[in-house]
């Protein structure tokens, strides 16, 4: 695991701690051979005489108690299957970059798994489109739900929703600080952050509005690559990735119940991905079209930060995902359909989508 440097003087982080739950009663059950006892409401039995049921009938009415108890037991030298996995879904809130396109909010991406979400960068508009997908089904990602996150890279436009993610939950119910993980220099910014609206605190707390609960605040972690948290159901590992002149920049890998995720934040081609995923479930990759920056004066810039289509089609290759989802897009005059053209030509014959904001995996 990663070393960190925590701000506590209100909250501690606890990275790798597991959420245990309480084991559930087991269900009673007859001994197959007596009839059971209808009973009221109230806990009574309604009657003290045995039912008589016909053969058949008791068959079907029992079919549904045998598989549920049938789902509970465990014999002996197999492997437990938990119930009800909680199906994880890959939401992505933005798909934007430095161009100001009203279509296209900063970029951020949401692992939602159950009630829980977990959030990779925090782009500009991040928790209205947050607010959006909650609105559209995913009550995970309701503004007070809105936990932790998980930063790529300091570049303004994966952190310039970071003060909106502190302050706006905080005034919509959220009922903890939000943990942030991110690589050094995270602290710094946060901590600044605070100070930075240290009259807006003071007001909410001290004045008219009454509030008491500092959960505004950051609960930082500057992490190095490797296993950076750990709730029990969810694992996120920091991959290094390479960007421009950035000594330390990550992609992120999530192992969840029932997928892995890998999302690839800014980054040129880089290796490390591609052993992350080694036949992950999604890939979720930047991307820039090949075509259309051939044509562009800074190609130096591109080749050291970003990925082309041609290049991510390699990658996917090697990597064998099962979806391959392209965001924070650089289209120059390019399309969607351009992009996607662009990969198959570069030989990736695999699924591949290029994603919107609010698309849902």
């Amino acid at each position: 695991m990663g070393k960190m440097r925590r701000d506590a003087p209100a909250a501690t982080v606890m990275v790798g701690a597991r959420c245990r739950h309480p084991a559930r009663e087991p269900v009673p059950s007859g001994d197959g051979r007596h009839p059971v006892q209808p009973f009221h409401a109230s806990g009574r039995p309604t009657m003290n005489r045995y039912l008589r049921v016909p053969p058949l009938l008791r068959a079907f009415l029992a079919a549904p108690l045998l598989a549920s108890l049938s789902a509970a037991v465990i014999l002996p030298g197999s492997t437990p299957v938990r119930a009800q996995e909680p199906a994880t879904r890959l939401v992505i809130l933005g798909t934007g970059t430095p161009i100001a396109d009203p279509d296209r909010f900063g970029p951020s991406v949401a692992v939602v798994v159950g009630e829980e979400s977990y959030l990779v960068d925090a782009g500009a508009g991040v928790v209205r489109r947050a607010a959006a997908a909650a609105r559209n089904g995913i009550a995970a990602l309701a503004p007070s739900n809105l936990k932790r996150v998980f930063i790529t890279h300091l570049h303004s436009d994966h952190t310039v929703g970071l003060p909106d993610l502190m302050f706006t939950p905080w005034q919509n119910g959220r009922n903890m600080p939000v943990e942030v993980y991110g690589p050094p220099g995270t602290l710094r910014m946060t901590t600044n952050i605070e100070e930075a609206w240290v009259e807006d605190v003071h007001m909410r707390l001290f004045g008219l509005e009454g509030r008491t609960a500092h959960n505004y605040r950051a609960v930082t972690s500057e992490i190095e690559a490797g296993t950076v948290y750990d709730d029990g159901t969810v694992r996120v590992d920091a991959i290094p990735v390479q960007h421009t002149s950035w000594p330390v920049s990550f992609g992120y890998r999530f192992v969840t119940p029932d997928r892995t995720i890998v999302i690839s934040g800014d980054a040129r081609p880089s290796p490390s991905l591609v052993e992350a995923c080694n036949g992950c479930d999604v890939l979720v990759h930047e991307v820039y079209s090949r075509d259309f920056f051939d044509r562009h004066r800074n190609q130096t810039y591109h080749a050291a930060a970003h990925t082309s289509t041609a290049e991510v089609a390699a990658l996917a290759m090697e990597a064998r995902p099962g979806l391959l989802v392209l965001y924070h897009q650089l289209y120059r005059s390019a399309t969607d359909e351009d992009l996607i053209r662009e990969v198959r030509e570069a030989g990736y014959a695999g699924r591949v989508v290029s994603a919107a904001d609010l698309d849902v995996y």
